[in-house]
């Protein structure tokens, strides 16, 4: 039996999500399907991170187990002729039976898009958040320096999936202006479920000027949800970083700037 990492792409909007779900159409319901077309069997796709609905995945990995002696170099196209344009797969690799997707996976970077501009550009419909307030890059840096570091981020999380920690190590947090543009990277050992879009939408609450960037600290520390910016939009985020090392893999997939 070959364990199988696929490398891909895709664009969330017309998704439920990266996980499996009955009579909803999503990422990972998608792939397994055309992979069961190509390897004829069943798989079970495993992937490296539960992408919300609407969100958009630059770099993306998930593996699966097959009988199927097509090579590696010849995956990519035959899923790709069973997939929807807005699904590519990139890379097909053989990695060893330990290896898996999402455990295998030490850290992660999330990239957050804000069109802010007075007028919205229909272009960025579902690809960036339309923010017609003039946002400060500078204060929204030094708000996203408070999350560096390891903290609880129960403040910034919303409820939905059981973990056993929120205590997260965040390792940086990036805001770059490019024109209309603001993008975000957040670069962690793991998320919590919506903590990006709840980090991003923190920063945006500071830049209005509705708590200064060093009172983010003190509601990280009192873990209260609602002292902390709202979840923004799906649309506006992106995976773009994955680093992978289980001890017999090491590799890392870059998206590179979004803007």
């Amino acid at each position: 039996m070959r364990n199988i990492a696929l490398f891909l792409t895709y664009l969330g909007t017309a998704y439920h999500g990266w996980q499996v779900q009955k009579d909803l159409v999503t990422v990972g319901g998608t792939l397994e399907a055309a992979a069961e077309q190509v390897v004829g069997h069943r798989v079970h796709m495993t992937g490296c991170g539960r992408t919300d609905a609407g969100v958009h995945a630059r770099v993306y990995v998930a593996n699966f187990r097959t009988t199927s002696t097509i090579p590696c170099d010849r995956l990519p196209y035959a899923l790709n002729t069973h997939l929807p344009p807005d699904i590519v797969v990139t890379q097909a690799r053989e990695v060893s039976d330990g290896f898996n997707a999402i455990g295998s996976c030490v850290r992660k970077e999330y990239t957050y898009l804000i069109y802010n501009s007075r007028i919205r550009d229909p272009f960025y419909v579902n690809r960036a958040w339309f923010y017609p307030k003039h946002l400060d890059e500078k204060v929204m840096q030094a708000a996203g320096d408070q999350f560096v570091g390891t903290h609880d981020f129960a403040a910034v999380r919303s409820v939905g999936t059981d973990v056993k920690s929120t205590v997260r190590t965040v390792y940086d947090y990036r805001v770059r202006r490019q024109g209309q543009l603001l993008e975000l990277r957040v670069c962690a050992n793991g998320f919590l479920y919506n903590m990006a879009r709840a980090m991003a939408g923190t920063v945006v609450y500071a830049a209005e000027g509705k708590f200064p960037p060093e009172a983010i600290g003190r509601i990280l520390a009192e873990g209260n949800r609602t002292a902390a910016g709202p979840t923004v939009p799906p649309g506006g985020l992106y995976l773009t970083h994955l680093w992978y090392d289980n001890g017999t893999e090491q590799f890392e997939l870059d998206a590179g700037p979004l803007i």
